[in-house]
């Protein structure tokens, strides 16, 4: 703090010689005035002094047979004319002051957390029809009102809070972790479980509804595994009525299953002729401004390189600067090796492999053969698999007759 205080009021770094020096500092404590940082070498003083100091030494000197001399000056009373003539760089510091202060009253950025059920473009979207958006200003925006706001439009969210720091708005949010009840189901008209696709039954575990097939039985596409119409029987083994359930069980069918896939001789690829132009941009939250320019070459793509300078990332003010730059190229017609047309097919066979691992279809054998077929490589693959089966349909409805049990018909 005392540095300060020196800085603000300004100070001189002096040289003191003469015949005696000595006498010449305990002067000036006597006087008061305030003297420091003092360095000897040989008969010659340096010394620090304060301004006002400096103007009362005068007597001091005449009295003792010093001389002074000045060396360095310090401090605002010094800096500040030295600034005032650098008119462009005053101008600068003032409207970067300006600008700063300006985007202070506005928010730039929003930032979301605690939200697991509710998507941020759920959220994102309830902020824009509540007029809640990067740009708008701090003193439009009523945090106690969003808050319930927030709570009221989203039933799973327990605890809501909103601040701003900075340009930034954090909403923190806490959603309802309760274990949810899942209601009572209702009557159900009854499903079957069809078969998508034909095959040998391998593996049939039955939860719900009455299999129609079984271990070992082919199936067609269309086939009904497993229905959803459950019969209740009288006494003499006939069907008093029917009891309708949706279906559940895992069926696995073991069937046969082909890949086709083609690839022609001749591609076309990209070359790079050299050319190249950059066209410059700066963006402001969803408005981008570019040079003027008319389309660089007739067959080219882009490159876009974005940045964000410091000052505007540190304020969260969406401020983008960076340059398009145009490649020209050209079309060329290419015609694959064999060990590339190899490669390519092998990756598409693949893919389309673990394609069926991910959706859990156990492969048992495979045959994949490479030819060709005019003007392109012909791919052919044939599979033994084994994976789930079994989609809903509506259970056919059968009317029954009902018997009032204890009831029959005699002769008297």
């Amino acid at each position: 703090m005392i540095e300060l205080l020196k800085y603000l009021r300004g100070y001189l770094r002096i040289r003191v010689w003469g015949f005696s020096p000595e006498r010449f500092m305990n002067l000036c404590s006597n006087k008061g005035i305030l003297i420091w940082n003092i360095v000897r070498e040989g008969d010659v003083y340096y010394m620090n002094i304060n301004l006002r100091g400096f103007w009362a030494l005068r007597p001091i000197v005449r009295k003792t047979g010093t001389r002074v001399a000045v060396l360095e000056r310090y401090g605002l009373p010094f800096f500040l004319p030295r600034l005032l003539k650098r008119k462009v760089f005053v101008m600068g510091l003032l409207m970067a002051a300006a600008f700063w202060i300006w985007s202070s009253l506005y928010i730039w950025n929003i930032e979301i957390s605690g939200n697991y059920q509710i998507t941020d473009d759920v959220f994102q979207s309830f902020l824009k029809e509540n007029q809640v958006t990067v740009g708008m200003k701090k003193r439009d925006l009523d945090i106690e009102e969003l808050e319930k706001e927030i709570r009221r439009q989203f039933s799973q969210i327990t605890w809501a809070s909103a601040r701003l720091s900075g340009t930034k708005l954090l909403i923190d949010i806490k959603e309802n972790d309760a274990i949810i009840i899942s209601p009572e189901k209702k009557e159900t008209q009854g499903t079957d479980l069809v078969a998508e696709y034909g095959g040998r039954v391998v593996s049939m575990i039955v939860r719900s509804g009455v299999p129609k097939v079984a271990i070992g039985d082919e199936v067609e596409a269309g086939c009904v595994l497993v229905e959803g119409k459950v019969p209740i029987y009288n006494e003499d083994a006939t069907v008093r009525e029917y009891y309708y359930v949706d279906a559940d069980a895992d069926i696995i069918i073991e069937h046969s299953m082909e890949f086709n896939d083609s690839l022609p001789f001749d591609y076309v690829r990209k070359e790079y002729t050299g050319r190249e132009k950059t066209r410059y941009f700066l963006r402001f939250g969803g408005k981008e401004w570019k040079m003027p320019e008319d389309s660089p070459f007739l067959v080219y793509d882009s490159l876009i390189r974005e940045s964000r300078p410091l000052l505007f990332e540190k304020l969260s003010i969406p401020i983008y600067t960076g340059s398009y730059t145009y490649r020209e190229y050209v079309n060329v017609e290419h015609r694959y090796t064999d060990e590339e047309a190899k490669v390519l097919l092998n990756e598409k066979i693949m893919t389309f492999i673990a394609n069926l691992q991910e959706k859990g279809v156990q492969i048992i054998e495979k045959d994949v053969k490479i030819g060709v077929d005019g003007q392109s490589w012909i791919l052919y693959g044939d599979f033994l698999v084994q994976e789930s089966v079994g989609k809903s349909a509506d259970t056919e409805k059968v009317e029954t007759g009902t018997d009032t049990p204890g009831e029959s018909d005699t002769d008297e």
